[in-house]
């Protein structure tokens, strides 16, 4: 039950993670001189209240004072296969690991079905009646 389960969880999140390492997207933010004035992830950045104002004032100085930076996030376009051939070294680190695991396993619990009971009261010393001993 619990096998199954771990291995559902861990096959989603395998897939996810696939799914993460090979989309792209961009940051888009927007400076007013130094100030981060909005970022933005999956839409257009809002430019300042004042772009009128500052088309007029590079006109004057010749040098804009609000700026805007994309940093574009790539994933991946192509995803590793693994040949056959990685057995060998798949074969020795299972072999490594099953053992590794074995080193910190208990010993079994042994059941003793008897360990509650009491054994019966003697009423005759059975051996002693009938003289047998044992030599």
């Amino acid at each position: 039950m619990i096998k199954q389960i771990l291995h559902k969880v861990f096959s989603i999140n395998m897939a996810l993670l696939v799914l993460l390492s090979t989309v792209s997207f961009t940051v888009e933010k927007h400076y007013c001189g130094d100030a981060l004035i909005d970022a933005s992830v999956f839409s257009e950045v809002e430019k300042c209240a004042s772009e009128a104002y500052e088309i007029e004032l590079e006109k004057i100085t010749k040098k804009p004072c609000c700026k805007d930076v994309v940093d574009v996030i790539e994933g991946q376009d192509e995803l590793q296969k693994t040949s056959f051939d990685d057995l060998d070294q798949q074969l020795f680190l299972t072999a490594y690991f099953k053992s590794y695991k074995n080193l910190f396993e208990g010993l079994p619990n042994h059941v003793i079905p008897h360990k509650d009971y009491s054994p019966p009261n003697l009423v005759f010393d059975i051996q002693l009646l009938d003289a047998v001993f044992l030599i």
